[in-house]
């Protein structure tokens, strides 16, 4: 009779398990990223119906675009939370990742799409038209994942251990700062010291390289001083009326369609800043859309989601069976979170205007899918982890 109970308890688990053809991957987790998806399709559809507009295309072109690439990027991330993540831990899959995007970030100085800013960020192939930079986001996750797992044992050596993470992040920090482009320049750099630091190297070895980094990385802002020298200052003084009309307009509009929402906001496609006073409503500054139409509560229940999905993927690292899969769980998961983050802070004015996206919600196809695939690889680890389903 034991024996019988165990085998139907078993057999239900199997059942509970194989849910919705995830074989009962985290569903909380799943959730939250539908949740956050769906509510950045329809924040991006009313932040771009505007400039869609203006544009002499339907009010509805961005968001059907984003829908459609939204349905390629969920196709995505179900086949890969099925693709066993042990994969990324073969050398030549995840240095092949690593090697395609250094080679993007070196054609796009040559070969890139460049702004009225002189900033060169984006590369096109055929009809495509992407930022290798957020490609290599993911391949620093993949190929320091990969590394750190098999030389555990060499973490704290210096020489084997840190070093040679500290000049892949020194020459990807350099060929960034070359577009230029700050924000995704410091996001990776969070996320591969992040995983240097978890995969267990010494804090004074962390601090001697992250002090020389500082320093290149000032090396490189005197490089191209009269950009960020006009970021710095138009940061520290917005509404200085010499400035505001140039380089502090987009700025000081985010600001007043933050302060416009007040708590509740002005409602769901009642925006007025959208039409046409604050530039970039599809793009990187969406979340003040967010604030303008949703107001304070709107925009906190937005960044709690954010918080909710670093929190739910820190536990799923915590519970992964392998290093591999907790250090994959963490990169990615801090990808998302720092970039929210950092997006969220330059919306706000908490930090100069450096151009970044919000995941899930801004315009941006390959963003999407590429933020979705890695959503799937966390939704693998948590079908192999010691998770309570």
């Amino acid at each position: 009779m034991a024996h019988e109970a165990k085998l139907t308890s078993v057999q239900s688990n199997t059942r509970r398990r194989s849910f919705a053809g995830y074989d009962y991957s985290d569903l909380p987790f799943l959730t939250i990223v539908l949740f956050l998806l769906a509510t950045g399709i329809l924040m991006m559809f009313s932040a771009s119906y505007a400039t869609a507009i203006d544009e002499g295309e339907p009010g509805t072109y961005y968001a059907v675009k984003q829908l459609e690439m939204a349905g390629v990027g969920l196709v995505v991330m179900f086949f890969a939370s099925h693709f066993d993540y042990h994969a990324f831990g073969r050398f030549w899959i995840s240095f092949g990742i690593f090697a395609v995007a250094l080679v993007m970030l070196i054609l796009v100085l040559f070969m890139g799409t460049s702004t009225d800013t002189g900033v060169t960020r984006w590369l096109r192939i055929g009809p495509l038209t992407f930022q290798p930079s957020e490609i290599m986001k993911f391949a620093v996750v993949v190929f320091f994942s990969m590394l750190i797992s098999k030389n555990y044992n060499h973490m704290q050596d210096f020489k084997r251990g840190v070093l040679p993470y500290f000049l892949m992040l020194g020459v990807i920090a350099g060929l960034m700062m070359m577009q230029p482009h700050l924000s995704g320049t410091i996001l990776i750099l969070l996320i591969g010291l992040t995983l240097v630091f978890v995969g267990g190297a010494k804090l004074t070895h962390l601090g001697g390289a992250g002090l020389a980094g500082c320093a290149l990385l000032i090396a490189a802002i005197l490089l191209k001083k009269n950009y960020f020298m006009t970021r710095i200052t138009t940061w520290l003084d917005p509404f200085n009326e010499a400035t505001s009309a140039g380089d502090t307009w987009q700025t000081c509009q985010s600001l007043i369609a933050i302060g416009s929402g007040g708590l509740f906001g002005l409602g769901f496609c009642e925006s007025r800043q959208k039409y046409l006073y604050l530039p970039e409503t599809k793009n990187d500054f969406v979340f003040a859309i967010v604030c303008e139409e949703l107001g304070y509560v709107g925009a906190v229940v937005v960044i709690l989601l954010f918080a909710l999905l670093v929190f739910r993927g820190l536990y799923i690292a915590s519970k992964a069976r392998d290093k591999l899969g907790t250090l994959l769980v963490l990169g990615l998961t801090m990808h998302i979170g720092l970039q929210a983050f950092l997006n969220i802070a330059v919306v706000s004015n908490l930090i100069p205007n450096t151009g970044i996206s919000l995941p899930f919600f801004s315009y941006g196809g390959t963003a999407l899918i590429m933020q979705l695939a890695e959503m799937g690889i966390i939704l693998n680890v948590s079908r192999q982890a010691n998770i309570e389903k």
